[in-house]
C-alpha cells in the first residue's frame, strides 16, 4: 500500500488550505492599535491603606474603569487585566490622550468631607486631618477628615426632578456600607451653618462638587439617597454622575505606559509590509526556481499558501496583529524556504548516489533525512518566540505570537503542501524521462567544486577563533565608548513623532522645542511617509499638557503638524522591561544550550552558544557604533537572530554528526571540513532567500521595521560566517580536548538516519 501515505498527506494539505480559506473569508483579523491608530493606556494598581493591589481588587478596579471608558463613547474599546495588578485600556481612534486621561486618569478614591469653614485670606494653616482645597468655582474651602468614600456609593445618575423644568440634578444612592457615613456627614454639616451646611465631594485631590445640605435632609438625618442640585446642564450633570459613580476605585491606579499611534501610520505599515512580502516572495521564488527548477517552482506555489495558512491561524486563535507581528510573518517566510532548501539539497545528494532508483525515492529520502534538522531548527525558533511572548510587552509581544504562528504555517507549507506537489510532479512520466528539469538531478557546479577541490577551512580553526575574539573586542568597545542608545521602553520617558506640512530641519525644530521650555529634549529626523522626514522628540516623563506644548512649538515653525506616534513609559516600567530583556536573553542562551546538549553533545552545544553569542554581540556593537536605538523592536530582532543563528548551526552540526558517526577512524578536522563544504550550498541558498525578503522589508518597512530588518540582515550575514568558521572551529577545539569515545558507557550519539526510509520501502514515511 505505497500510496496510502501520499493520499492522506494530500487530503491533509487540501483540508488545511480549505479551512484556512474559509477562516480568511469569514473572519477578520484583530489589528493592534499600532496598525489601526488610537491610544493604549496601561494602568498599575497600588496598595491602599485598606486594600491590597491583587488580582481581585484589580478586577474590581477594571469594572469601574470600564464604566468610565463607556462614558467616553469610544467605539469598540478593549479593557483587560494583565498579570495581577495591571489594566490595559485600548481606545481605537483616540488621538488626544488628554481626553481619556481626564476620565480614566481620575485615579484617587472618591471621598466625602464636611466643609468646616470658608477661610479668609491669611487664615491659619489647616490642622492635622484637615485640607485646604478650592471648590469647583475656585473659592478656598477648609475640609474636615473623610467621613465616607466611594465604596459606599451604589449608583449616581443625572436626571430632572419631578415638577422641575430644565433643572438637572445628580441623584446619588448609597449602599448599606455607605449609609452610616452619609448620615454622620449630613449631621456634621447641618450643625455647621457658619460654613453654609456644605459637604465636599473630592476626587483626585479636586473638589468636584460642594453642595449645601437641604433643611429637609437635616430633618431626615441622611437616608439612602440624595440629590445634588446646581446650575447643571445635561452634559455637566452627566459628567458629575460619571465621576461620582466611577470614582469608587477599590485601589489607586497609576499610568505606567501610554502609546498613541496616528491613523495613517498603521495603514502605511500594512501596505509596506504587504509590498515587502510580495516582492520578497517574488524574488525568493525566482531565485529558488533558477536553482531548483520544477520542484523550486512548486515550492514557491506552496510558499504562497503560507500567507493563507498564517492568516487563517491568526484569526482562528483570535490573536492581535501588531506592527512587529507583520515582520514576524515576513521573517517566517525565510524559515519555510530553509526547510525546502534542506529537502532539495538532501534529495540531490540521494539522486547523485542512486540515480537508477529514480526521482521519487530521492525526493522521499530528502524529506525524511531533512526532518531532524528542520524540527531542531524550528524548535529553537519557537523557544525564542515563547520568550518574547512572556518577557516582552505591547506590540513586541505580538511579534512572538505571530512568529510562532508563522513557524507552524511555514512547516505546513514546506513539509505538507510542497511535499504533495513535488511528489506528484516527479512521478509524472514526462518528468521521469527528463530528470534534469526536476531540479534534483545534478548537485550543481558549486557543490561539485567544493567536493572535488574545496578549501580546508578547518586547517586554520585557531585563526577563525582569534578573528571572532577581535570582532568581539571591537563590539564591546563600541558599547563602552559610544554607549547603547536605549529607547524609552528601557529607560522610561516620552517619545513623540510628528509629520509636518512642510519640511523642517531637525536643528530648527530643536531650537523651537528648547524655546518652549524643553531644553533637554532630543530632537531628530525620522523616516516618514512618501520619503518625507518626520520630527521625533524624546523627553523625560512629561505630562499630556506638556506634550501639547511641544506640538504647538513645532506647529509654530512647520505649519500644521500631525501626531504619528506618542509613547510614554514610566521609569519603573522601563527598568522592569530592561531587566526582562536581560532575563530573556539569558534564558534564551540557557534554553538553546540545554536543547542542543540533549540533541547533540555538550561540546557542540557550547560551540553553538558561543557562536550565537558572538553574532548577537556583533549586531549590538554595530548598533552602538552607529547610534541606532536599542528598543523593544530591537529585542525582537535579537531573539530572532538567536533563532536564525542556531538554525544555521544546527544544520551544519547535524551533517557533522552524520559524517563523524560514519567516519570515526578519519581525522576529525577533515571530516568536519567535508561536512561543512557539503552544507555550504544550502547555507548560501537559504541565506540569499531570506535576505531578499529582509532587504525588501528594510527598504519598504518604514522607520522602526527598517531597523528591525537591518539588524536581522546583519545578524543573518554574520551568523552564516560564524556558523562556518566560529561554531565549527570551537566545536573542533572542544572535541579534540574532550573527545567522544563510543566504547565508553552507553551509546549517546548515533547516526539519526540509520533507519530512515530511503524511499524504496513503504515504511518510515512521515506525514
Amino acid at each position: 500500500m505505497p500510496s496510502r501515505a501520499p493520499m492522506w498527506r494530500a487530503i491533509a494539505a487540501f483540508a488545511v488550505i480549505a479551512v484556512s480559506l474559509l477562516l480568511a473569508l469569514t473572519s477578520k483579523a484583530n489589528l493592534g492599535l499600532d496598525l489601526k491608530g488610537g491610544t493604549q493606556i496601561v494602568l498599575e494598581t497600588k496598595d491602599s491603606e485598606r486594600v491590597k493591589a491583587d488580582a481581585e481588587s484589580t478586577d474590581r478596579a477594571l469594572t469601574v474603569i470600564r464604566g468610565r471608558v463607556d462614558a467616553l463613547g469610544v467605539a469598540e474599546p478593549t479593557l483587560a487585566r494583565s498579570g495581577s495588578n495591571r489594566i490595559i485600556v485600548e481606545l481605537p481612534g483616540v488621538q488626544d490622550p488628554r481626553e481619556a486621561a481626564e476620565v480614566i486618569g481620575q485615579t484617587a478614591q472618591l471621598s466625602f468631607h464636611e466643609v468646616l469653614s470658608i477661610p479668609a485670606e491669611g487664615s491659619p494653616a489647616p490642622a492635622e486631618g484637615q485640607q485646604l482645597i478650592d471648590d469647583e468655582d475656585g473659592n478656598p474651602l477648609l475640609l474636615g477628615p473623610q467621613l465616607l468614600d466611594g465604596n459606599g456609593v451604589s449608583d449616581a445618575s443625572a436626571g430632572i426632578p419631578e415638577g422641575g423644568i430644565g433643572q438637572w440634578v445628580v441623584d446619588v444612592s448609597f449602599n448599606k456600607q455607605g449609609r452610616g457615613g452619609w448620615a454622620d456627614l449630613v449631621g456634621a454639616a447641618c450643625a455647621n451653618p457658619a460654613a453654609g451646611q456644605r459637604v465636599a465631594i473630592v476626587l483626585d485631590g479636586n473638589v468636584i462638587s460642594s453642595p449645601g445640605v437641604e433643611p429637609s435632609l437635616c430633618q431626615s438625618g441622611g437616608g439612602a439617597r440624595t440629590s445634588i442640585t446646581g446650575n447643571f446642564t445635561q452634559a455637566t450633570a452627566d459628567d458629575l454622575a460619571i465621576l461620582i459613580k466611577g470614582g469608587a476605585l477599590p485601589v489607586p491606579v497609576e499610568t505606567v505606559e501610554q502609546r498613541t499611534v496616528g491613523p495613517t501610520l498603521g495603514k502605511v505599515a500594512i501596505d509596506a509590509s504587504i509590498e515587502a512580502a510580495i516582492i520578497g516572495i517574488a524574488l525568493t521564488g525566482l531565485f529558488i526556481v533558477l536553482v531548483y527548477r520544477l520542484v523550486g517552482f512548486l515550492a514557491t506555489i506552496a510558499l504562497a499558501t503560507y500567507a493563507l495558512i498564517s492568516y487563517g491561524m491568526l484569526v482562528w486563535l483570535g490573536a492581535t496583529l501588531t506592527l512587529p507581528g507583520l515582520a514576524g510573518f515576513v521573517l517566517a517566510i525565510g524559515l519555510a524556504i530553509d526547510a525546502n532548501v534542506l529537502v532539495f539539497e538532501r534529495a540531490r545528494e540521494e539522486y547523485a548516489e542512486r540515480a537508477s532508483a529514480g526521482l521519487s525515492p530521492a525526493l522521499t529520502t530528502g524529506f525524511n533525512k531533512a526532518w531532524s534538522a528542520i524540527i531542531d531548527s524550528n524548535v529553537t525558533t519557537l523557544l525564542a518566540a515563547a520568550l518574547l511572548f512572556f518577557f516582552a510587552s505591547g506590540p513586541v509581544k505580538g511579534f512572538g505570537v505571530t512568529l510562532s504562528i508563522g513557524v507552524v504555517a511555514s512547516m505546513v507549507s514546506a513539509l505538507v503542501v510542497a511535499r504533495v506537489l513535488c511528489e506528484w510532479a516527479v512521478k509524472r512520466s514526462f518528468v521521469k524521462g527528463r530528470p534534469a528539469m526536476s531540479g534534483l538531478a545534478g548537485t550543481g557546479r558549486i557543490r561539485q567544486w567544493l567536493t572535488e577541490s574545496g578549501p580546508d577551512l578547518m586547517k586554520r580553526s585557531g585563526t577563525w577563533i582569534v578573528i571572532t575574539l577581535v570582532v568581539a573586542v571591537v563590539s564591546v568597545g563600541g558599547i563602552a565608548i559610544k554607549g547603547l542608545n536605549l529607547g524609552v521602553e528601557f529607560t522610561g520617558g516620552r517619545l513623540l513623532e510628528y509629520s509636518t506640512s512642510k519640511q523642517v530641519d531637525a536643528e530648527e525644530a530643536r531650537v523651537a522645542v528648547s524655546d518652549a521650555g524643553f531644553s533637554q529634549a532630543v530632537v531628530q529626523s525620522s523616516s516618514g511617509e512618501g520619503g518625507r522626514e518626520n520630527i521625533s522628540v524624546r523627553l523625560d516623563d512629561i505630562t499630556n499638557e506638556e506634550a501639547v506644548q511641544v506640538e504647538d512649538a513645532l506647529a509654530g515653525i512647520a505649519g500644521s503638524v500631525e501626531k504619528e506616534r506618542d509613547e510614554l513609559i514610566g521609569p519603573s516600567l522601563g527598568k522592569e522591561l530592561r531587566d526582562k530583556a536581560l532575563i530573556a536573553f539569558a534564558i534564551a542562551i540557557a534554553a538553546q544550550m540545554l536543547y542542543l546538549a540533549w540533541r547533540f553533545r555538550w561540546t557542540y552545544a557550547a560551540a553553538a552558544v558561543l557562536s550565537m553569542s558572538s553574532v548577537v554581540l556583533t549586531v549590538v556593537g554595530v548598533f552602538a557604533w552607529w547610534g541606532k536605538p536599542i528598543d523593544g523592536v530591537f529585542l525582537a530582532a535579537v531573539l530572532s537572530i538567536i533563532g536564525l543563528a542556531v538554525n544555521d548551526t544546527i544544520v551544519v552540526f547535524d551533517r557533522i554528526r552524520e559524517y563523524t558517526a560514519a567516519n570515526r577512524k578519519k581525522p576529525l578536522r577533515g571530516v568536519v571540513n567535508e561536512a561543512i563544504l557539503q552544507t555550504i550550498p544550502r547555507t548560501i541558498n537559504t541565506g540569499l532567500g531570506a535576505m531578499f525578503i529582509l532587504a525588501a522589508l528594510a527598504v519598504l518597512g518604514g522607520d522602526s521595521l527598517t531597523d528591525f530588518a537591518i539588524a536581522l540582515l546583519l545578524g543573518l550575514s554574520v551568523g552564516i560566517l560564524s556558523t562556518i568558521f566560529t561554531a565549527s572551529a570551537v566545536a573542533i577545539v572542544l572535541e579534540e580536548r574532550w573527545p567522544y569515545d563510543p566504547s565508553e558507557g552507553p551509546k549517546k550519539v548515533i547516526d539519526p538516519y540509520a533507519n530512515v526510509d530511503d524511499g524504496r520501502t513503504t515504511t518510515g514515511a512521515i506525514l
